[in-house]
């Protein structure tokens, strides 16, 4: 019970932080990572990385992309494929080439500057998400293209892992059977369109005949389609995703997202955007500023091109595609995770951990700040238009 004391502080912060944000017109996330970074290991070192805040944080993703889940429009993902899929595969291309040679030019070997390129290559658009649902636009055009590429980026970057664990030398990762991860993957897939088109309503509306709690029974759909995502080596949050998107189907849809609010957004969701500010530790970057500065801008505006280029090239406009770069420009937990897998398996140095990780938190930090600045341009060329 020695953590209550941590989650009292982290949820009072967290009030305060939301109540200077929406003074200063600035996304709410910001403020709660703000907290994690001031409070956590990078200064004061008040509230420490634990266990119990790791599970408190992951709890909180799961169900932030479950809402993201419920308020998606999937005729408008199925429209918005083709740019998504552009989107995705630019938007990896360029940062492995661009962080792989940016890498090695600052003396990492070919092995560390590989994975250092995989890392990058990831996206996590959960904080994307709150930017997009706090400014109104998670069901535009753009907002549609940034999730249904999410989905994408996050196949890819478990493959590109996959194969990094295998081609590098790691004897001891279970992701070496690509083949295997691959049908695994597919057979997800199957199974999250047969929910969508069948199962979800149906199963709903047995529930509410015999009346079963709705959002408990939702809330258990979305943790089991995490899990299975898990198994199949996707992140949890593509399946916390689908969960939403299945019952996003069902004419009980506003009901179970209201409730999910209410339980993520006054405990869970808080955490989560507070634990990647406790990631960032300044120990051992301050000889290797240059590498930090050089991969951190680099992790930006590779994103941030080649995602904007695959939009481009779908025949959005500039501004548009402006918006779907930055939304993209987020690595936060995904790249984290795929961080410490790394160095579990001794895919990259513990020489540069450090400074990979500090780069990652202050990507994930930059881009709400990134994306918010992009909708309003695009908002104040229309007016002028």
């Amino acid at each position: 019970m020695h953590d209550l004391p941590i989650l009292t502080l982290i949820l009072f912060l967290s009030l305060l932080a939301n109540y200077l944000c929406k003074k200063i017109q600035m996304p709410a996330v910001i403020g709660q990572m703000f907290i994690g970074i001031v409070f956590g290991p990078a200064l004061f070192n008040i509230i420490k990385p634990s266990e119990f805040i790791t599970i408190f944080a992951e709890i909180g993703v799961i169900l932030l992309m479950f809402i993201a889940g419920l308020e998606s429009n999937l005729s408008l993902l199925k429209k918005y494929f083709k740019p998504s899929m552009l989107v995705a595969i630019f938007g990896v291309i360029f940062p492995l080439i661009g962080m792989y040679l940016a890498s090695y030019y600052h003396g990492l070997n070919v092995k560390d500057s590989m994975f250092v390129s995989v890392i990058f290559a990831a996206t996590s658009v959960s904080i994307s998400v709150e930017v997009l649902k706090e400014m109104g636009k998670l069901n535009s055009k753009e907002g549609i293209t940034i999730l249904g590429a999410a989905v994408a980026d996050d196949v890819i970057a478990i493959l590109l892992l996959s194969f990094a664990s295998f081609f590098l030398g790691s004897q001891n990762s279970g992701s070496s059977n690509i083949v295997m991860v691959i049908l695994l993957q597919i057979l997800f897939f199957i199974l999250v369109l047969m929910f969508i088109k069948f199962g979800a309503k149906l199963m709903l509306s047995l529930a509410y005949h015999f009346k079963i709690n709705l959002t408990i029974l939702s809330l258990a759909v979305c943790f089991l389609a995490s899990y299975l995502a898990e198994l199949c080596d996707l992140s949890s949050i593509t399946g916390a995703f689908f969960a939403g998107i299945a019952i996003s189907q069902t004419p009980f849809k506003k009901k179970i997202r209201r409730n999910t609010e209410t339980i993520g957004y006054s405990l869970f969701i808080p955490i989560f955007f507070v634990n990647i500010g406790l990631s960032l530790q300044f120990n051992g970057i301050f000889n290797q500023l240059l590498l930090l500065t050089t991969i951190t801008i680099l992790s930006i505006f590779t994103k941030l091109f080649g995602a904007g280029l695959g939009a481009k090239l779908s025949g959005f406009s500039l501004n548009s595609s402006t918006i779907v770069g930055s939304g993209m420009v987020s690595r936060g937990e995904v790249a984290l995770i795929i961080a410490q897998i790394g160095l579990s398996r001794h895919l990259i140095s513990e020489n540069y951990y450090s400074v990979i990780i500090a780069a990652v938190v202050i990507t994930t930090f930059l881009s709400p700040f990134i994306l918010r600045q992009s909708i309003v341009w695009k908002k104040r060329l229309s007016h002028h238009e």
